[in-house]
């Protein structure tokens, strides 16, 4: 595996390409599902590629929207990160604005999860605890299921990242979840520099 940016590398890049507090809180959301991911699927030795993956893989979004995951790979390149990393970065982009199709399992997981950890971040929002820890997979296929709530939010990427993986839609939806409770606290932790 090529040498990896470090993290506080990484986290420099995020914040002089992200300024909002809901971007930043996305991507280290992002990096701790990927990391849950890497542990529970057996890649526990790459588990800080996956984490950064998940940490970067927004990094042109806040100021080039329309050019997300085009813009990716000059931003990351420049920083000194390797082409392996941004090819895995942008690949979550496939077939909204890039073709690059998500090939290794760690590609897959952010393709599905990515769009999914925005739906269930909204949801925990409207909840009394703002929480995802006393959030059940039910409620998760409710809000899922109406699709006016966090409309931005591609249902049909995150379920054809589940067939990529050769997941049912529930099991991604829980696993997901479960990534996110047990995240969530070190992301609390690390937002309270920026809110």
């Amino acid at each position: 595996m090529a040498e990896l940016i470090s993290r506080e590398d990484a986290i420099s890049l995020l914040e002089e390409h992200n300024k909002e507090a809901f971007h930043i809180r996305h991507a280290l959301t992002v990096e701790g599902v990927m990391r849950w991911f890497a542990r529970e699927l057996g890649y526990s030795d790459e588990e800080e590629y996956w984490g950064l993956v998940g940490l970067l893989h927004d990094i042109d979004f806040e100021e080039y929207p329309e050019e997300h995951c085009i813009k990716a790979p000059e931003i990351l390149s420049a920083a000194g990160v390797g082409e392996d990393m941004i090819r895995s970065i942008c690949s979550h982009g496939f077939g909204i604005s890039v073709d690059i199709r998500p090939e290794h399992e760690m590609e897959k997981v952010l393709y599905a999860g990515d769009e999914l950890t925005g739906i269930i971040w909204a949801a925990a929002l409207m909840r009394p605890s703002k929480s995802v820890q006393d959030m059940e997979l039910k409620s998760i296929k409710k809000k899922y299921k109406s699709s006016g709530f966090a409309a931005g939010c591609s249902r049909e990427v995150i379920s054809a990242g589940a067939e990529m993986l050769g997941w049912e839609l529930p099991e991604l939806q829980q696993r997901t979840l479960d990534a996110m409770k047990a995240c969530e606290a070190s992301v609390t932790e690390q937002m309270a520099k920026y809110e």
